[in-house]
């Protein structure tokens, strides 16, 4: 077995994170014109909150690992 449980489900779950964002960065032009239309400030902050949240996810993530692995 190449992978212990811990790694492999570690693995998929970023694994869906990415799919996650990978989705919703496919469709973030078509998202930023939309919003854009009604105010090019909102868009503007979607496009940060968006940046933003992708490392927060994985910040997130790792810090619960890491506190996992320390009890």
């Amino acid at each position: 077995m190449l992978m212990d449980p811990k790694t492999r489900n570690a693995a998929i779950a970023a694994g869906c994170i990415m799919l996650g964002f990978g989705i919703v960065a496919y469709l973030m032009p078509s998202l930023m014109l939309a919003i854009g239309d009604k105010s090019p400030l909102a868009a503007g902050i979607f496009g940060v909150i968006f940046v933003l949240g992708f490392f927060v996810v994985f910040w997130l993530r790792a810090r619960s690992q890491r506190r996992n692995n320390n009890q």
